[in-house]
């Protein structure tokens, strides 16, 4: 478990760095943040390019996946609403309880809780030995479908506070185009997969994905589009055709990382897995918004929220990050009859880590202008996860501890019991000279 502790170091040293950055000045700390961004967007390619790969859609058990996406969808929906109404009932006064404008910023605000961190999720159980395990094949599928609904959700409560923008329906289109080439290209893509290579591949991705954020906030301030890049990297990953042999036979080693077995590919892996955990803690939003926030009118919720104490928003923090964990625990009551209780547990817990992607949400909240107290709540709140995550690994791993990664069968694969070989007859004559 090295490792993991390796990679909460890092993370949390990020997130000290983070809070200090704003120190450097507008003028600096405004371009800083976009290269974070940018290489933050490069090292999560990178990852889900990898994650791709391993990936295996059973196109005859379709129907499985419309359950798993079902499970994802409540892994995302349930934070978001606990958060949404502890925002609005618990921080804010009964007199704002009917306010439209009131409850559009704290819907926002609180998809923060939705997404788990695909990236810094799959990093830490591969370091912790567990990517042969039911648990982080299960956990790949809905962590990838909890984002991608926190993409598409953020369609409509973007059309909530600015209207309807044709860029909104250029982002449905391009999500319905790479599903569709995922699904046809499915493994044949014949293209080198080495880390040099997918390494390029994921400056590409990101440098696209940053571009469509610029040239849409160009075109429309109020409808810059913030087109995650973890979509198109998996499904790349996925059009990747597999090699014959190499790739991902030791996941179940700890340290390994996700992508192919030889020496210098997963030491570049672990490399950057490592600056990954950096770029995630130091993504994440200065208290305040300093240097994103704009020039604007006080929000609903800075004036809703009050002026509490210190001591009174670490126990909201407290709150806000219990009531966004307990509602990951839906997928610990489904798969029962793929999985142990103490593996949909497992499963459960795994998905609590948050990372860049609700970072992401609160910085488009921040750029809408919204403030106050709850804004605070969140940004702390999501401090306090990224510092758990590796409590969380390590919960997984005890809960796993002894489980046989071979013992429970994936619902999108046929499992047969092995054919035993026949016996040899009874009674054999012993040739001449044999004992």
């Amino acid at each position: 478990m090295r490792k993991v502790f390796i990679y909460s170091s890092l993370l949390l040293g990020g997130l000290i760095a983070s809070q200090a950055l704003p120190a450097l000045g507008p003028g600096v700390y405004e371009p800083l943040t976009h290269v974070i961004r940018l290489l933050t967007m490069v090292g999560l390619a990178f990852i889900m390019i990898h994650v791709g790969q391993e990936f295996d859609l059973d196109k005859s058990n379709l129907r499985q996946y419309g359950w798993d996406y079902v499970v994802a969808a409540t892994a995302a929906t349930f934070p978001w609403i606990f958060v949404t109404l502890y925002f609005v009932f618990v921080l804010a006064p009964p007199e704002f309880w009917g306010h439209f404008d009131y409850w559009k910023e704290a819907l926002l605000q609180g998809r923060f809780a939705a997404p788990t961190s695909a990236g810094v999720l799959f990093s830490m159980l591969a370091a912790a030995g567990l990517g042969a395990t039911w648990m982080f094949r299960k956990a790949r599928i809905l962590a990838i479908f909890d984002d991608l609904d926190t993409i598409l959700l953020m369609v409509p409560l973007t059309v909530l506070l600015v209207g309807f923008r044709w860029q909104l329906a250029g982002v449905i289109a391009l999500i319905v185009l790479l599903l569709w080439a995922g699904w046809k290209y499915l493994h044949r893509w014949h293209i080198p997969y080495s880390w040099p290579w997918v390494l390029g591949y994921s400056v590409v991705l990101a440098l696209v994905s940053e571009l469509i954020y610029l040239g849409t906030g160009y075109m429309d301030p109020n409808a810059a589009v913030h087109f995650e890049v973890l979509l198109p990297a998996f499904i790349l990953g996925c059009m990747i055709a597999k090699p014959e042999h190499g790739l991902h036979e030791q996941d179940g080693l700890e340290g390994e990382q996700p992508g192919p077995d030889a020496r210098n590919e997963q030491r570049v892996a672990t490399l950057i897995s490592g600056c990954f955990m950096v770029l995630v803690g130091l993504s994440m939003p200065a208290l305040g918004g300093a240097g994103e926030a704009r020039e604007a009118e006080q929000s609903v919720s800075a004036a809703a929220g009050g002026s509490p104490g210190w001591g009174l928003i670490a126990l909201h923090v407290l709150a806000v990050t219990l009531l966004s964990n307990l509602g990951k625990m839906f997928p610990a009551l489904c798969y029962r009859r793929e999985a142990s209780p103490r593996e949909r547990l497992a499963l459960a817990v795994g998905l609590f880590p948050r990372g860049e992607v609700g970072a992401g949400v609160l910085v488009v909240s921040l750029g809408y202008g919204i403030s106050g107290t709850a804004m605070t709540v969140a940004l702390l709140s999501l401090a306090l996860n990224l510092l758990l995550t590796g409590l969380f690994i390590l919960g997984v791993k005890r809960l796993l501890a002894g489980h046989r990664p071979e013992a429970t069968p994936v619902s999108t694969q046929e499992t047969r019991p092995p054919r035993q070989a026949p016996r040899p007859p009874r009674n054999i004559p012993v040739s001449e000279g044999g004992h």
